[in-house]
């Protein structure tokens, strides 16, 4: 396998990880952003689909190992340009 590729947390499309949404608790604050920062990390696909499987079986929360607040949720379905999932 090539260098730089992640799994979808819902999905489970391997892929390379430009092709994701990067969600991200911060060490040591334990704080959940998107994008940038160092810690745990899942990844997302960027649809509607994965977002809703996502957020429905907590799988971003079980990733990073931590509860996640409904503004990350709200920010990615705004993203993608949908209502809150």
């Amino acid at each position: 396998m090539e260098q730089n590729h992640r799994c979808c947390i819902s999905c489970r499309k391997m892929a390379h990880k430009r092709e994701f949404w990067r969600i991200v608790r911060q060490y040591p604050s334990h704080n959940i952003q998107l994008d940038k920062g160092m810690g745990r990390s899942a990844y997302l696909c960027p649809s509607v689909q994965c977002l809703k499987i996502a957020r429905r079986k907590k799988r971003i929360g079980r990733a990073l190992k931590a509860p996640v607040p409904q503004t990350v949720y709200d920010e990615l379905a705004q993203r993608l340009g949908e209502t809150v999932v």
